[in-house]
């Protein structure tokens, strides 16, 4: 399920682990909706990008190893979905980050589900374009 780079600068090495299969599902909900997107690897996970824009994509929770979605939604969604369970605040540098939130796995288990998501963050995308 995990995908592992290293890339070795003669200093430092890093390693990047992100849900290979959660990233198969993101690519194929992006191509069922024609998005003109491509994926980078960022963060310590992957990051889709649509429009030059970050959209959505897959983090680590380090405290449990569970892979988060990551969903660029705009501070008007963020305040309405925030309240569900199976969502967390984008706060991986100690600060939540305004508009984007996290889905723990359990809400994105079906395909509708992350289907709803990545939906959300292409409707927020295309607004800001």
């Amino acid at each position: 399920y995990f995908l592992i780079s290293v890339a070795n600068d003669c200093k430092n090495t890093i390693i990047m682990a992100y849900d290979e299969f959660l990233g198969d599902r993101i690519r194929r909900v992006m191509q069922t909706k024609n998005a003109n997107y491509f994926d980078k690897r960022m963060m310590g996970g992957l990051v889709f990008m649509v429009n030059e824009k970050m959209c959505c994509g897959i983090h680590i929770d380090k405290k449990f190893g569970d892979s988060l979605l990551m969903a660029k939604i705009g501070e008007d969604e963020y305040a309405k979905q925030i309240k569900k369970e199976v969502c967390l605040p984008m706060d991986f540098t100690g600060r939540p980050m305004k508009g984007y939130i996290y889905i723990k796995p359990t809400g994105f288990d079906l395909e509708s589900e992350l289907d709803y998501w990545i939906q959300l963050a292409l409707d927020y995308n295309k607004s800001i374009t």
